[in-house]
């Protein structure tokens, strides 16, 4: 087979090469093993956390899909499914409004202090969650918002609006904003402007946004363990319950489920980059 690297590589160019090829690939199963170890654990007939002598052996006996039938059967984590996506879909969608309005103001030349409001926004991704949640649970209190549904969407939604500002902001560097202005001049509103120039052309980074804010809700346990209450448990909330009461591999299953949500998510997310990058080609 025909070799890819330049005829005028020497020895060290190769070692060097490959290399870092190697270290790539060590340090990526270092980081996926324990991942992946859990998908054939979620299998296991047995209710244990652990590799039993025939599943080693490929025993059919040995694996199972009774922990995934349990998920959907059992009244917990169906409740804790329905509140994830439920609460997961209504926060991003919240967090994309209003991510989206703060992205394009900030880009905006007329827009004072940039910087300080953007550190403003983004300081739910650097300030600790647990003081988040603290500083949450005390303030929701004087509105009555802990343990109900609109105080859990609020606060998922605040941690989801950062994920949007970076997005669109990124989205919005390589706008031409002569489009939106020629619209203008041409008779469009700015409401209309905005609507048909603007939004069709960051739509990829405000989906991707959103994608994110929805990931960041789907998988948050912290703020949820402080705010929510017995109605609003959710798929985080019941696993990290069921690893204190009652240890079994439907916890596995559902972490399986999770992982292929993940991935159908940044199968999507990596789609809708490669579409912004064909728009900003054809753009220039």
């Amino acid at each position: 087979m025909k070799s890819k690297l330049p005829a005028y590589y020497t020895v060290w160019h190769y070692l060097n090469h490959y290399g870092l090829r190697l270290t790539a690939l060590l340090v990526l199963m270092f980081l996926m093993l324990p991942i992946l170890v859990i998908i054939p654990l979620s299998f296991n007939a047995e209710p244990f956390f652990s590799f039993s002598s025939g599943m080693l052996a490929l025993d059919p006996q040995a694996y199972s899909i009774r922990w995934y039938q349990e998920i959907f059967t059992d009244l917990r984590w169906t409740l804790a499914i329905q509140n994830s996506f439920m609460i997961g879909i209504a926060a991003a969608l919240l967090a994309t409004v209003l991510g989206t309005v703060a992205a394009v103001g900030l880009a905006s030349d007329v827009m004072p202090c940039k910087r300080l409001i953007t550190a403003l926004l983004i300081s739910p991704m650097i300030v600790p969650l647990i003081i988040v949640a603290a500083g949450m649970f005390f303030f929701y209190t004087r509105f009555n918002l802990v343990a109900t549904y609109t105080g859990l969407i609020i606060a998922h939604a605040a941690l989801g609006v950062p994920f949007v500002i970076i997005t669109v902001t990124a989205t919005l560097s390589g706008f031409d904003r002569s489009l939106y202005n020629a619209a203008v001049g041409m008779g469009a509103s700015p409401v209309r402007a905005f609507w048909q120039i603007v939004v069709p052309l960051i739509r990829p980074g405000v989906i991707s946004g959103g994608l994110f804010a929805f990931v960041t809700s789907f998988d948050e346990v912290v703020v949820v363990l402080f705010l929510a209450g017995p109605l609003q448990r959710t798929i985080p909330r019941q696993m990290f319950s069921g690893l204190r009461e009652q240890i079994n591999p439907s916890i596995l299953a559902v972490a399986t489920l999770l992982i292929l949500v993940s991935i159908a998510l940044l199968v999507t997310v990596e789609l809708l980059r490669r579409r912004s990058e064909r728009i900003r080609g054809e753009q220039f």
